[in-house]
C-alpha cells in the first residue's frame, strides 16, 4: 500500500480552512500541518483537524512533500518561491501572483527544480463545464455573467483578478487563438479598485467573448454561453446546468429543426475534486491539471485588460 503523501495547508483563512479539511478526509493524503500569522487561527483548525500548527510557513515546509497555498494575492510569490526551494510540489489559488514576471520566475523555478505547480482555477472542476468542455468544436461568440453579493473577502483584488478571471481561464482554454484587440470599462463602486468590468475580447480567428463581472449585485449569477456553427451551448453554475441546443432535421421542440437538452448535474465538492485530481498527478507522476502557465496567461490577460481600462479612463 502506498504511504499517503504528507501535506500541509500555508493560510487558513476562510479557503485555506476548507483545503485542510479535504486534504484531513483523504486516505491519500496525511495533513501533516497548517501555517498561518493568526495564532488563533492556526491552533483553532489544527486542533479541528488534529495536526500541528505553525505561524512561520517556513517551519512546516521541512514536515511535507506539497502544499496548498491560500494566503493573500500580494503575498503568493514570496510563499510559492520559499515552497518551490524547498522541494515542494504546490497548489496555489488564483490569481497566480500579482504580475506576469512573477509568474514567469514560479513557472521557471518548478520546471528547473521537476516540480508541479497548480493552479486553484477551481471552476475547471465543475461537471456542466467539463461537459460543455468536451462539446466544443469551433467557439465563434463567448458570453459570461458573473454578478456576486459584495463580499469583504476577496477585495485585496479588483473584480477582474478576483471574479472575471475564472471566465478567462475558460476562454483562453476553449479559444485556440490569440486575443488580437481588448475593448474594457469598469468603475469602483464600493471599494477603491474596480468592481464592476465589462470587457470585449477579439481572437484572431475572429472569435469574440464579452465578458461581465460585479461584485455589487443584489442577486448573484454565474452564466456562460458559447456559440458555435450549428449549436448553442450554456451552463448555469448555480443551477448545475448545462443547456445544448444544435441543428437536427425532424426534430420537434419549441423551435423545429433544433434539438434541445437540458442537463442537470447533482450536487459535487469541486473543492474536493480539485484536491483530489493535485493528489493523483502528484502520485502519478502526471503533469500539473492546470499548469503555472495557463495561470500565468489568465493572469496576463486579466492585468491588460486592467490596463485598458485605464486608458478608456484616459
Amino acid at each position: 500500500m502506498t504511504e499517503p503523501i504528507k501535506v500541509g495547508v500555508i493560510g487558513v483563512g476562510y479557503l485555506g480552512r476548507f483545503h485542510a479539511e479535504k486534504y484531513a478526509a483523504l486516505t491519500e493524503t496525511e495533513l501533516a500541518g497548517v501555517a498561518d500569522l493568526n495564532r488563533d487561527q492556526a491552533r483553532k483548525v489544527a486542533q479541528a483537524l488534529n495536526t500541528a500548527d505553525y505561524t512561520d510557513y517556513r517551519e512546516l515546509l521541512p514536515q511535507v512533500a506539497a502544499v496548498s497555498v491560500a494566503v493573500p494575492t500580494s503575498l503568493h510569490f514570496t510563499v510559492v518561491r520559499d515552497c518551490l526551494a524547498a522541494g515542494c510540489q504546490v497548489l496555489v489559488e488564483k490569481p497566480i501572483t500579482v504580475t506576469v514576471a512573477e509568474a514567469d520566475e514560479l513557472v521557471r523555478l518548478a520546471h528547473e527544480r521537476g516540480l508541479l505547480l497548480m493552479v486553484g482555477h477551481l471552476e475547471r472542476f465543475n461537471s456542466a463545464m467539463e461537459e460543455l468542455g468536451q462539446r466544443v468544436t469551433q467557439p465563434r461568440f463567448i458570453e459570461s455573467h458573473r454578478l456576486s453579493f459584495f463580499k469583504e473577502r476577496g477585495t485585496d483584488v479588483d473584480v477582474v483578478l478576483d471574479l472575471m478571471i475564472h471566465d478567462l481561464d475558460h476562454v483562453l482554454r476553449l479559444v485556440p487563438s490569440p486575443v488580437t484587440e481588448i475593448r474594457a470599462a469598469g468603475i469602483s463602486v464600493l471599494t477603491d479598485s474596480v468592481d464592476l468590468a465589462n470587457v470585449r475580447l477579439e481572437f484572431g480567428d475572429g472569435c469574440i467573448a464579452n465578458l461581465t463581472a460585479s461584485r455589487m449585485s443584489f442577486k448573484s449569477m454565474r452564466k456562460f454561453r458559447l456559440f458555435q456553427p450549428d449549436a448553442y451551448l450554456a451552463v448555469d453554475f448555480e443551477n448545475r446546468e448545462l443547456t445544448a441546443a444544435s441543428r437536427k432535421d425532424g426534430a420537434i421542440g419549441p423551435l423545429p429543426g433544433v434539438a434541445l437538452e437540458t442537463r442537470r448535474f447533482s450536487q459535487e465538492d469541486v473543492l474536493l475534486k480539485e484536491i483530489v485530481a493535485f493528489v493523483h498527478a502528484l502520485q502519478n507522476r502526471r503533469p500539473s491539471p492546470i499548469s503555472g502557465e495557463a495561470g500565468r496567461a489568465a493572469l496576463a490577460l486579466a492585468l491588460e485588460i486592467n490596463a485598458a481600462m485605464k486608458k478608456a479612463k484616459g
